[in-house]
């Protein structure tokens, strides 16, 4: 049965240069998982496809470009950049797709977004927390994917250890979850756009948005919804790793952004002359966006955009 019935070039005037940048991943224990993956299995469980409807919780204060940058990226999901520009969104999320085995990709729509900017539960997002914020988002939409996005000030239970974010299910409705690695964990999360704390230092890319923040959210969030769909209730596409660590559809491919990457190397990406910000995809309106790599089970191997 279906789950819930539905789950349910660059832009002209602009030059890219192409850059092979030495950057250590974020999370050390990554490098020795990702080493070890030969290939993720399909365990023949629920994926979400058809319309994938979500409904997004803003808990805390955001700045306007954070929040921007969020919503631009999903209205790049389903939409070409301008021109027809490539590496784009769209073709990533056309990877991500293909997951379920349908011909169509997976129809994205924001149904509902919910904004709290009083905390009205505290600071520190716990458990018991986070199912009251995921009931919240259902709440007119029992069909929808709950994505709860804290703001900087807030601390996420079970993030930063490992993961930058994560996805879970409460009484079988799957949710994401992304901490802001502005305060949470930079070092970790905000990787490449910020000096990891693992390693000797290497370079630090600019964000294409020009907000460290946003940009790593991006991130997060690409990785999250990959998950989600992929994976939603641990029955999907993965693979067992060290000590019971569930390895998926981006954490298969840790560091790794453009073409050439291996772990430890962000890979071949672009680098918008005006503002020099570092990306590897084009979307809504022409923004740009850093993605992150995904597992491609046709050649049992890392795939990047770029």
């Amino acid at each position: 049965m279906e789950l819930w019935g539905r789950i349910s070039g660059a832009p002209h005037g602009l030059l890219a240069l192409s850059l092979l940048l030495l950057l250590l991943l974020a999370i050390p224990n990554a490098t020795a998982e990702s080493e070890k993956v030969s290939a993720l299995v399909d365990h023949g469980g629920e994926m979400l496809k058809g319309n994938l409807d979500l409904s997004i919780v803003f808990y805390g204060q955001f700045g306007r470009i954070q929040k921007n940058a969020l919503r631009a990226f999903l209205k790049s999901l389903n939409q070409k950049a301008p021109g027809g520009a490539e590496p784009s969104v769209s073709s990533w999320w056309h990877m991500v797709s293909s997951y379920t085995h349908n011909d169509k990709d997976i129809d994205v729509r924001v149904v509902q977004q919910y904004v709290d900017p009083n905390y009205a539960h505290g600071k520190v997002m716990t458990r018991d927390f986070i199912k009251i914020l995921v009931e919240k988002a259902l709440v007119g939409f029992p069909h929808a994917v709950p994505v709860i996005v804290a703001a900087r000030d807030v601390t996420v239970e079970g993030l930063c250890i490992g993961r930058c974010s994560e996805h879970g299910d409460i009484d079988g409705k799957p949710y994401v979850i992304l901490g802001n690695p502005e305060t949470e964990c930079p070092g970790a999360c905000a990787w490449p756009f910020h000096k990891s704390d693992y390693g000797p230092a290497g370079p630090v890319l600019k964000p294409p948005s020009g907000d460290v923040g946003a940009d790593a959210m991006v991130i997060s969030l690409a990785s999250g919804l990959a998950s989600v769909v992929s994976n939603p209730l641990r029955t999907g596409l993965y693979l067992l790793g060290h000590k019971g660590a569930v390895i998926e559809a981006t954490t298969a491919c840790p560091g790794m952004f453009g073409t050439g990457a291996t772990p430890g190397y962000t890979g071949k990406v672009s680098v918008d002359i005006p503002t020099g910000g570092a990306y590897n995809a084009i979307g809504f309106k022409g923004k740009k966006f850093l993605l992150p790599a995904l597992w491609n089970p046709n050649t049992q191997s890392c795939w990047t955009v770029m």
